[in-house]
């Protein structure tokens, strides 16, 4: 477990005895099923940590011992969009349409989240992230919106630019989003046919789609725990959703490394 919380720690350098660094924000690298010898992680998640302050650390699946000594060196966490979670880990049988799922990921990243949790390391869940997020606390997921929530807007047009803007959320007064955004809707992207379907209780919503859907989760009980369904990253260039990701950088930068209250 890391020691003290200062905003910049010191690590040696091959050029001085020591030098300050920026928070270690982890990001998670998913898996592609049809490149099984190939972790994946687009490049925007990368770009968003560093301008907004933090040092990005890809994190790939790995056995779970690692996990404690992964978040021992971290000061935030990011997880980040991708294939479906595999509805076994919340007690349903798959979707026809649920087809690409990874049990190596799916372990990861629940482990992550539960050792991150216990610790309160910051965590900035996105798409994917936030489903995952709401499963590994006991929620569940609504496994295709389209034929199991019928009349819902379009979520899962994958074709278009990841700029585009798809649909309005609005976002709940008094929660950390809204305070981070100062707006009581915005206009996000969409690229997911899954959505949260039972919200796992130590979670609240803090934004939904027109279509009722959820689209934003937090968790009071720690210094930051946030999600949100849309894709954030797209826009590191605009900055139009960057101080989600400075938010997360600001948190990692104070945190503590005391174990934290238990959630239940």
């Amino acid at each position: 477990m890391m020691q003290g919380h200062l905003t910049l720690r010191s690590r040696p350098s091959l050029h001085s005895a020591s030098m300050s660094v920026p928070p270690l924000i982890g990001i998670t690298a998913g898996s592609e099923p049809s490149h099984p010898d190939y972790y994946v992680l687009r490049k925007d998640y990368v770009r968003s940590i560093e301008l907004s302050g933090g040092l990005p650390v890809v994190l790939a699946p790995a056995g779970a011992a690692l996990h404690p000594a992964l978040l021992s060196k971290l000061d935030g966490l990011v997880l980040t969009g991708g294939i479906d979670v595999a509805p076994r880990l919340y007690g349903e049988t798959p979707h026809p349409t649920v087809t690409d799922t990874s049990a190596e990921q799916d372990e990861f990243e629940v482990r992550l989240v539960h050792e991150a949790l216990a610790h309160d390391v910051p965590v900035l869940a996105i798409c994917r992230g936030m489903q995952l997020l709401n499963v590994a606390l006991g929620g569940t997921l609504v496994q295709d919106i389209r034929t199991e929530a019928p009349g819902a807007v379009r979520h899962d047009d994958f074709e278009r630019p990841r700029t585009d803007l798809a649909h309005a959320v609005s976002v709940v007064r008094g929660t950390r989003l809204h305070e981070l955004l100062g707006r009581d809707d915005v206009a996000v992207n969409s690229f997911h046919h899954q959505a949260v379907s039972r919200l796992a209780t130590p979670l609240v919503a803090s934004a939904f789609a027109p279509d009722g859907l959820v689209e934003a989760v937090e968790l009071p009980a720690r210094r930051f725990v946030l999600g949100v369904q849309w894709h954030p990253e797209a826009w590191w260039r605009e900055g139009r959703f960057g101080r989600l990701f400075s938010a997360l950088v600001e948190a990692a930068a104070r945190r503590d490394a005391a174990p934290a209250p238990s959630l239940y």
